[in-house]
């Protein structure tokens, strides 16, 4: 092409030839290794950014901005005697043109002082051509000046559907999301998420969640314990986020088979040390509730007694396991010492219990062992392997309050222990001490971290009321904010400010502790549940049986179950009566009066509080 095409009205095509550095142009002297990396970019991917100018007066023009890659279509030229046949485009690059020197000096300054990386679309397309012909990451690297790492990350994206490249682009969604759809091969399921995305404002979770609705993590419980290869093997799928740096198992059903699988295995190793039965379990976790709730009653191990020699190397042994400091020997000693004293279960034991197998929240098998069922009690008595005074809970009348209702009451109680708390600010701060200062596993008093500590009802929460520094003012959404600034205005506010923050974020994490630690702290908080909670028709008595009203009312009034109060309520329909205890508890004085309710009664009726509630 030896005659200039016109593109658009301020941009032209110019053969090579024509084409000179203006003197306007910053960089007028360029490393040759640097001409010679943007020479391999641009006969890769080609010119993505044109060059500018302004005519010379000659039929050519002078360029102003865009001086390296008009050295790098120079060299180019030199290697190619046949460019204008192979790559035309590249012999007679466009340039937008100025319309006078102001304009172009002020483009010089502008592209040199003021240079705008590619968009993150661009770069994945020009990588991902680069790659394509041939061009190793390293050399795509030293092309556009970029990190080998970032070369890759560029890549890892290149093999997603046009459309959601073309979205990057079109700025409908942002890196990050567009990241998202790399764990995803089901172009037709991607595309599908994309039009999701696009005017909404989706997190990368819900991203993910669209496109593999059923993926598990590897950090999963169940992929722990089973095992990546495992899962393979059995032909599940495994997928990935690279820029997450996560594994996906896609294939959950597998996951469920194979999990199911190796905990049966788990249990017949158990079977074979004589137990009389064993059950698996695929909660991750079973409490003392658990027992309660299906009627178990435990028998613990027999323990033996170290002699007096013994107990003296067991407690040298014992020092040298903190220091860490048990070599193989020594730790084989100290194994079996221990296993003395904490004993073992006898035949007889296990001839009359059985064991229960899950796996906890980490992935690592536990079991609850010495476990005697309600239709074995009798037995386990007989034989000696229980005490006849043991009682399993299901023995016991069955409760009236369901354990919804019970989990509820439960709730409310742990919000008048926190409520209290936070008349001890000191108090908070040294348990919280204490507990970062020692591992007290399930036993620690605050709820940190990962853990929820309810305090608020999963229904209605009428007639409950706690101090609002425990329900208002969620901790504040930092997302893209300047932390260091916020990190400051925070300090600024003061000591008071600070320390009431923390007060406030430990009242609502408290849990308790064990036993002992427990009574300890209400010792000196003295929580009182019906300073925050009054039953009501919603929150309470209408979740209670009719007969277990009646009973409630004539105890509170000390009615005989003739009485013509006494039966006349009882003749109330359940919501009536539901209504009516709610009046008696707030108080209704007409109520009060019509009843006769004496003082006594009016400060029983202060402090009463259900079964269950502390």
């Amino acid at each position: 092409m030896t005659k200039q095409s016109m593109i658009a009205a301020d941009e032209a095509r110019f053969p090579l030839a024509n084409l000179v550095l203006s003197p306007m142009n910053p960089r007028q002297n360029v490393p040759a290794a640097e001409v010679e990396e943007l020479a391999e970019s641009i006969w890769t991917a080609g010119l993505i950014q044109n060059l500018a100018g302004i005519m010379d007066g000659k039929g050519g023009a002078e360029i102003v901005a865009g001086g390296r890659r008009l050295r790098a279509l120079q060299l180019l030229a030199e290697r190619h005697a046949d460019l204008a046949q192979v790559r035309p485009e590249l012999a007679n690059p466009p340039v937008r043109l100025a319309p006078d020197d102001s304009t172009a000096q002020a483009w010089a300054v502008a592209e040199n002082s003021a240079r705008r990386d590619l968009h993150p679309a661009d770069e994945i397309r020009a990588y991902g051509k680069m790659e394509r012909n041939g061009a190793t990451p390293a050399a795509i690297a030293r092309a556009f000046a970029v990190t080998e790492k970032s070369v890759y990350r560029r890549l890892a994206l290149a093999g997603l559907p046009e459309a959601v490249i073309d979205a990057l682009a079109a700025n409908e969604i942002n890196l990050s999301a567009a990241a998202c759809f790399t764990i995803s091969t089901d172009e037709a399921r991607s595309l599908e998420v994309l039009e999701q995305c696009r005017g909404n404002t989706l997190s990368d979770y819900q991203i993910k969640k669209a496109l593999k609705p059923d993926a598990v993590k590897d950090t999963d419980r169940r992929a722990k314990f089973v095992g990546i290869e495992a899962y393979q093997a059995a032909g599940g799928r495994v997928g990935g986020d690279l820029f997450a740096e996560e594994t996906l198992l896609d294939d959950a059903d597998i996951l469920d088979a194979v999990f199911a699988d190796r905990l049966a295995e788990v249990a017949d190793s158990h079977k074979r040390d004589g137990w009389k039965w064993v059950e698996v379990s695929h909660a991750d976790y079973l409490g003392y509730w658990f027992l309660q709730e299906n009627g178990f009653e435990r028998i613990h191990r027999v323990t033996g007694t170290l002699s007096p020699e013994q107990s003296e190397r067991f407690d040298e042994l014992t020092e040298q396991a903190e220091a860490n400091a048990l070599d193989e020997a020594g730790q084989e000693e100290f194994a079996a010492l221990n296993a003395i004293t904490e004993g073992d279960y006898t035949e007889m034991q296990r001839a009359h219990s059985g064991v229960i197998i899950y796996v906890d929240s980490r992935g690592e098998v536990q079991s609850y062992e010495g476990l005697i069922r309600k239709a074995d009690k009798a037995e386990a008595v007989a034989a000696g392997v229980l005490a006849k005074s043991q009682q399993s809970a299901d023995d016991a009348p069955k409760s009236p309050i369901s354990q919804k209702l019970r989990d509820d009451l439960g709730r409310v109680s742990r919000g008048a222990r926190q409520h209290a708390a936070l008349r001890d600010p000191d108090l908070l701060i040294d348990l919280l001490a204490y507990q970062l200062s020692h591992n007290l596993y399930w036993s620690k008093p605050f709820g940190l971290s990962v853990e929820d500590v309810p305090n608020w009802p999963t229904t209605e929460a009428d007639g409950y009321a706690l101090d609002e520094r425990l329900t208002e003012n969620p901790p504040r959404d930092m997302y893209g904010k300047d932390l260091g600034k916020s990190f400051r205005a925070f300090r600024q506010k003061g000591a008071d400010h600070i320390r009431g923050e923390l007060v406030r974020f430990l009242a609502a994490q408290l849990r308790g502790g064990d036993e002992k630690l427990m009574a300890l702290i209400e010792k000196e908080t003295q929580p009182n549940t019906r300073e925050v909670w009054t039953p009501t028709a919603a929150n309470f008595f209408g979740r209670v049986g009719g007969p277990y009203m009646s009973d409630l009312w004539r105890d509170l009034l000390d009615l005989p179950a003739d009485h013509p109060t006494a039966t006349s309520f009882d003749k109330l329909k359940k919501g009536e009566k539901a209504a009516k205890l709610e009046a008696l508890f707030r108080g209704d004085r007409d109520l009060r009066n019509a009843l006769g309710v004496t003082g006594a009664q009016a400060d029983e009726i202060a402090v009463w509080l259900p079964e269950g509630m502390e």
